[in-house]
């Protein structure tokens, strides 16, 4: 039964742009987008491109009620969400959650300000789903679906970005993507978020060696990755918003050099899934 099992799976894990082509096939070129299934509960994090295949699974397994939340609002996390499926069906319940422009925007005003001309062709009231927009601020402590609790914290990215804890089941799976750190330093907030976790999704779009140039575009390393989980005591680590040039063969080989460094270290994959057992008293 999938309701004695904590669901993870990636349907967009390239950051910057989509890509295509064969140098790209086995990891996939979808920007972000993760689903999460907490037994009955379905959680869906960011709306890039991968958020389209998305929509058509959840269509096929008949999922009408469900939250999508935000990181941020970069184009890459979400350009998937005018073309998402579901949010044209009458028959669902959608809520949508951001936080990280509290005081500056609501959530629901990101969405209509993004689908909107000259952005897009119509307006957001073509969309027939029951939307709800809900706001938080960096900190608060979100209950989405009954036993289901999601921690939150800032990350260092410009214009701000969320970082997300979610808790169910005696599991916890860490979401930390879009966020830079500094040199020789772990950030409290990410550790905070990933302390024993099972699985922490982590921002690994640049090497060590890269980042002496690409310093100030908002992005970290496996390498750190690899420090903050070994520090956190977290048990995963997911290589996660790929460089849009990163080949399959040269994942291959970070993917190899993380495992190398961090047994629990692998690069995520479009379509991968991961399935963490929870015991049926945990879930309460």
């Amino acid at each position: 039964m999938d309701d004695d099992f904590f669901l993870v799976r990636f349907w967009g894990v390239r950051g910057s742009i989509a890509v295509s082509g064969p140098e790209f096939a086995r990891y996939g070129g979808n920007t972000i987008c993760i689903e999460m299934r907490c037994g009955k509960h379905t959680l869906l994090f960011d709306a890039g491109s991968g958020l389209r295949p998305a929509g058509r699974a959840l269509q096929a397994s008949d999922v009408t009620d469900f939250d999508l939340l935000f990181t941020h609002c970069h184009y890459d996390h979400i350009i998937g969400l005018p073309a998402f499926a579901p949010i044209f069906d009458p028959s669902v319940k959608l809520t949508l959650w951001s936080g990280h422009l509290a005081g500056r925007m609501t959530t629901r005003q990101i969405i209509d300000e993004f689908i909107r001309p000259p952005w897009f062709p119509v307006k957001m009231n073509v969309c027939k789903a029951n939307l709800d927009c809900r706001d938080f601020v960096s900190g608060d402590v979100l209950r989405p679906r009954e036993g289901v609790v999601v921690r939150t914290g800032s990350l260092t990215h410009p214009g701000g970005c969320i970082g997300y804890r979610i808790e169910w089941g005696g599991r916890v799976v860490a979401v930390i993507t879009d966020t830079e750190h500094e040199p020789d330093k772990l950030d409290q907030s990410v550790l905070d978020l990933i302390e024993d976790a099972d699985l922490v999704i982590y921002d690994c779009t640049y090497t060590e060696k890269e980042m002496e140039r690409r310093r100030g575009n908002g992005h970290s390393t496996w390498q750190q990755g690899v420090k903050l989980c070994e520090a956190a005591g977290a048990r995963a680590l997911a290589l996660f918003h790929h460089d849009p040039t990163r080949t399959d063969e040269q994942l291959d080989e970070m993917e190899k050099l993380a495992k190398d460094r961090f047994a629990g270290a692998f690069a995520a994959r479009d379509g991968q899934m991961l399935k963490f057992r929870v015991s049926s008293h945990r879930k309460r």
